[in-house]
């Protein structure tokens, strides 16, 4: 019954309503909410000096997840400001798009819909991902899937991006990556919004987002509604987002307790099989097999309608924080997260059919972390235990001349996993000498040591990934895994630091793993021995001037990675296989300078990515060797005019260096433009407009390749979208 509560409740709100009624409900509800803070006198909020330390002192987050400036690791922090600067509609892999050594990805050649992000190279099962501490990734495919959580970027407060192991955290093991966010936190006032954007591709956006302030010195609320849709750039990859976010907050005296629940509904065309060059060649760059049914006598070829994928996942967390003593803080969590949805698809076989694969899925579990503050030590005790249940079962909806004896209530395949998660892990950060030295430098040494145990069971009959065939399963296997982690911290003065870190990290396979195999030989776990070293510079000669510098040089040795292949599944999902040996190096640069309302800031990843082949040493599928970002902007007056621009280096598609595998490299800046001013009617109202691929670059940035054959996911050339914000 819970259950069937926690999946019902919130689905008003997410677009089960047509989308052009959706819209208008959204621009209805923020109407509303604006006119309910210009009436109700009761919305005022409670200002002292008290409630605002206390909303800052317990923001919901398991704090032992981020790192601090004396923990030795490599990471970026974007705050609120910096989210809403890029949040104009594009899916949360390109608004981190700038951070260093990561590159995004876009099934629909536009940034909306199915998008992905790779960081040093690594795709996106093996980057942890958090909200306030809670694990986000699929417990089986290990994935997260932004297009189940469109406009994230809109109801989340600040994040960290950590790069390498990083520190340890919930869910499955930091393999490359960690993305920590904290979501939209509480505020003292009241306040409302609206956010709508609108441009090429028939692509728009509308958020509408308030909040009550205090209440009785104790309560607040927050809402945020959102409506994303566009044609894309691709033939018919269509997409169209729904999401919501609430909470809902308690405080007194030291002492928290939010309530948060947030999700998305997504419906999208499928655009997952990539062009060859033959195709573009044919049918243009924009060409988009999936769905294909026949070639009429004219020459037309003629494409399924509802070739979709439709999901709906939603997630719940309560939080409960407190300050046991000035020096002992507690941060505990309980959460769930409810999945369900199918994709359909026509597959022109002989004999043709269509066919819908479901998947159903439930996640939940508890965190805490208990962190001590001493004089020159400080301790966080944290862990997880999470249980994930996950059902996969396919049927066919019709079958030319019913060869298969169609029954559309039968399943052709159903399998069931089941997987139980725990970890606990004890940091330390020990400042040795902070009782001898007062001139601004200090050492610190830090310590992490996690151990994480899981079980993961896989029963029951699935599609072979290469032939559509019937496989049966009965996979029931245990991992046991120690990841420590340590390093030391020397701030040299205010104005410089050097660190240096080793960690090992441990990863089990995924479902897809053990499915895309042929099941003769298991895959097996993944190891990496992570070392990092990197300098810092902050400089302030002036209030409103700063110029900051920094390197990280980076050494990831693998020992058994799941290296992708270039290869996809029978369902467009990349396939990856055990390498014994791998490495990753490379040298993170970053550059800043800011003087008055100018700011230019650059950053650079040069790296070396190799796998053993037999005797050979090739080059690491989806690992450019070159990405560099530049942000140059100028603030006159209310207008703020900004450049983003970025290169990446070639890669290649497989693991082979085979030059038919080849992506080539890339070059591509988007122009924004801003203006906000004061209005009658608003607190702060800004206008823009956002140009991207302004050069009208030709470009690939993913595709697949399998022996002679190749896909390639086109990008859309010079695009716009119009925005308008307005804050009351």
């Amino acid at each position: 019954m819970l259950r069937q509560w926690l999946r019902t409740y919130p689905k008003n709100l997410i677009g089960i309503m047509p989308a052009e009624e959706c819209r208008m409900k959204i621009i209805f509800a923020g109407v509303l909410s604006m006119t309910l803070f210009a009436v109700n006198p009761l919305m005022a909020a409670n200002e002292n000096a008290d409630s605002l330390k206390l909303v800052d002192l317990n923001e919901v987050e398991v704090l032992a997840v981020r790192a601090g400036s004396s923990v030795p690791v490599a990471y970026t922090n974007m705050t609120q400001k910096d989210l809403k600067q890029v949040n104009y509609g594009q899916d949360m892999p390109y608004v981190l798009g700038m951070t260093p050594s990561a590159v995004s990805t876009s099934d629909g050649g536009a940034g909306i819909g199915y998008t992905s992000l790779r960081i040093r190279g690594t795709d996106a099962t093996r980057i942890n991902i958090t909200a306030n501490g809670i694990p986000i990734n699929d417990a089986e495919s290990h994935s997260v899937y932004w297009v189940n959580m469109p406009d994230m970027a809109s109801s989340t407060n600040d994040l960290q991006v950590q790069r390498g192991v990083g520190t340890s955290t919930n869910g499955a093991g930091s393999f490359g990556a960690s993305i920590n966010m904290k979501t939209t936190a509480c505020r003292t006032e009241p306040y409302a919004g609206i956010d709508l954007s609108w441009g090429s591709f028939n692509t728009h956006k509308e958020t509408v987002s308030a909040g009550t302030g205090m209440l009785a010195d104790h309560f607040t609320f927050d809402i945020r509604l959102s409506d994303i849709g566009s044609d894309g750039y691709i033939d018919r990859a269509s997409s169209a987002l729904n999401s919501y976010y609430l909470q809902a907050g308690w405080f007194a005296g030291s002492s928290s307790v939010r309530f948060i629940s947030f999700g998305g509904k997504e419906k999208t065309y499928h655009a997952w099989n990539y062009a060859s060059r033959e195709e573009m060649q044919q049918y243009g760059r924009t060409y988009n097999s999936c769905g294909y049914m026949f070639t009429d006598s004219t020459g037309v070829q003629h494409f399924y309608d509802n070739q979709v994928d439709l999901y709906t996942q939603l997630h719940y967390q309560l939080h409960f924080a407190t300050a046991l003593t000035s020096r002992l803080h507690l941060n505990a969590a309980l959460h769930y997260t409810d999945g369900s949805g199918y994709y359909e698809e026509y597959k022109a076989k002989s004999p043709d059919y269509i066919r819908r694969k479901h998947s159903d899925s439930g996640f939940g579990g508890g965190v805490f972390s208990l962190a001590a503050m001493l004089s020159s030590v400080k301790l966080t005790l944290g862990g997880a235990l999470n249980h994930y249940t996950g059902r996969h079962y396919g049927r066919y909806l019709w079958q030319e001349a019913n060869q298969f004896g169609l029954n559309p209530q039968q399943d052709f395949y159903r399998s069931k996993g089941k997987k139980l998660d725990g970890n606990v892990y004890l940091k330390a950060e020990i400042r040795p000498f902070s009782s001898l030295i007062h001139d601004g430098s200090d050492l610190s040494l830090y310590a992490d040591m996690q151990y994480r145990g899981l079980n993961y069971r896989l029963v029951g009959t699935g599609s072979n990934w290469y032939d559509d065939g019937q496989q049966h399963f009965d996979i029931d296997e245990s991992f046991h895994f120690f990841n420590p982690k340590g390093g030391v911290n020397w701030q040299i003065n205010p104005a410089h630091r050097l660190y240096a870190s080793v960690g090992i990290a441990h990863k089990e396979p995924t479902r897809n793993n053990y499915t895309d195999t042929y099941l003769t030989e298991m895959p097996r776990s993944e190891r990496l021995t992570d070392y990092e070293l990197g300098y810092a510079m902050q400089l302030t000669p002036e209030s409103d001037e700063r110029l900051t510098a920094g390197i990280n040089l980076y050494y990831m040795d693998y020992r058994d990675q799941l290296a992708l292949t270039g290869a996809l599944n029978n369902i467009g999902e990349a396939i990856s296989e055990n390498v014994p040996d791998s490495y990753r190096m490379g040298a993170e640069l970053m550059a800043g300078i800011e003087w008055h309302d100018f700011h230019w800031n650059v950053n650079a990843t040069l790296s070396r990515n190799r796998v053993k082949i037999g005797d050979r040493w090739n080059r690491l599928s989806f690992s450019p060797e070159i990405i560099a970002n530049s942000n140059i902007g100028h603030r006159f007056g209310g207008l703020d005019v900004s450049l983003h621009s970025q290169y990446v280096g070639k890669q290649y598609m497989s693991n082979l260096d085979d030059e038919r595998h080849r992506l080539d490299a890339y070059f591509v800046s988007n122009l924004n433009v801003n203006y906000t001013f004061k209005h009658l009617l608003a607190k702060s109202m800004t206008v823009g407009a956002t140009v991207y691929n302004l050069f009208d670059e030709e470009y690939e940035n993913n595709g697949w390749a399998d022996g002679p054959y190749t896909g390639y996911a086109a990008q859309a050339g010079i695009n716009f979208l119009l925005h308008l914000s307005m804050e009351f």
